[in-house]
């Protein structure tokens, strides 16, 4: 996810395509006019270095990548089967655009999952008197599924040493 965005990377897409990575943006660059901005986009140089330091890749002054990377939606990745025309072009954009839908269906099927919760949940609700300490028992069990179905926030806690304050 970069942007609110699910993509794939030029790098892991040259990969799977078995090209090299620059072979594939010069493809791309060649084809600009397929590819607006909800198709592709270039990461930002902060956003460049958070991805070397999360996968471990070198630096430019060491022989690494000289260029930002490109992000690839979903529809994006479908556009570039049209520019790269080999068997294995086909097959891997197959198998992708297969990972996508079924990364679709179980977003659908997480959503369904949370409605129904709720609807036992506000069933509960109305039986709590009746229940007693069952009641709290059960809608513990309501809290925890329900933490599980959240997504995780983006706040992260700043890794290092604080100094105390005025000290």
């Amino acid at each position: 996810m970069i942007r609110s965005h699910k993509v794939m990377l030029d790098a892991d897409l040259a990969v799977l395509y078995g090209v090299e990575t620059k072979a594939l943006n010069r493809a791309v660059r060649r084809n600009l006019s397929r590819f607006p901005k909800d198709f592709m986009f270039l990461l930002t140089s902060m956003e460049q270095k958070v991805l070397r330091c999360q996968f471990g890749t070198s630096n430019s002054r060491r022989g690494g990548r000289r260029y930002l990377t490109l992000a690839f939606t979903e529809q994006g990745v479908a556009m570039l089967s049209g520019i790269l025309n080999s068997p294995r072009a086909v097959q891997v954009n197959i198998a992708i655009m297969r990972a996508f839908m079924r990364m679709r269906q179980i977003l659908a099927d997480h959503r369904g999952l949370a409605r129904r919760l709720d609807a036992l949940e506000r069933r509960l609700t109305d039986h709590d008197a009746v229940l007693g300490e069952q009641g709290k028992e059960i809608r513990a069990v309501f809290n925890a599924i329900q933490q599980f179905l959240e997504p995780p926030s983006d706040e992260r806690q700043a890794i290092g040493f604080k100094p105390p304050k005025g000290g």
